[in-house]
């Protein structure tokens, strides 16, 4: 079992649970942006990212730096839920989590996500052009575009939609021509 499905399975449970509670309290929206507050947080602080994921660094103290650092940014509700995984020891899947909840939340406002992996950022209208296409192939009223940089990629891009990926990168390019230079 790869450790992508691992933190899967772990990360999808709490994902739906912090959703069907957001649900029950109708601050599904509010709960969204507290998420996406959080999760550029941690993008912007790799240290924080360390911190969380070190198992050596005691409970209580992880619990202290995240109130601190979000009680006044955050509904109480999501600081809780933050505080639980702590105390869970799930706090270094956080960005997983995150990332399911926002899928979830997606799906439920008939939302198609659009994952673009690239070695450069693209531009506003590179952006609006690329969503417009996407409309248009997937036949989608709303499409959101989760942009992540990798210079492994070396130049092009890669969109995932659902199980569908379209590698127009020059990496997977040369993957391609040494498969088959390997083939013959």
């Amino acid at each position: 079992m790869s450790s992508n499905s691992i933190v899967d399975k772990i990360s999808v449970p709490y994902a739906e649970a912090l959703l069907s509670l957001a649900k029950d309290n109708n601050f599904i929206l509010e709960a969204e942006q507290n998420v996406l507050f959080i999760s550029n947080t941690l993008s912007e602080s790799k240290d924080l990212q360390l911190f969380l994921a070190n198992p050596l660094i005691n409970v209580l103290v992880k619990k202290k730096v995240v109130n601190t650092l979000f009680k006044d940014s955050i509904n109480n509700f999501i600081l809780n839920f933050l505080l639980v995984l702590i105390d869970r020891r799930r706090i270094a899947l956080l960005t997983a989590i995150i990332n399911k909840y926002l899928q979830l939340t997606y799906r439920l406002n008939s939302i198609t996500i659009v994952e673009l992996c690239t070695s450069i950022e693209f531009s506003q209208t590179q952006q609006e052009a690329l969503i417009e296409t996407i409309k248009t192939m997937t036949h989608s009223k709303n499409v959101k575009l989760m942009m992540t940089i990798d210079s492994s990629l070396i130049g092009g891009f890669i969109i995932r939609i659902g199980s569908k990926v379209i590698d127009t990168s020059l990496a997977g390019k040369l993957r391609k021509i040494s498969f088959y230079l390997n083939a013959n």
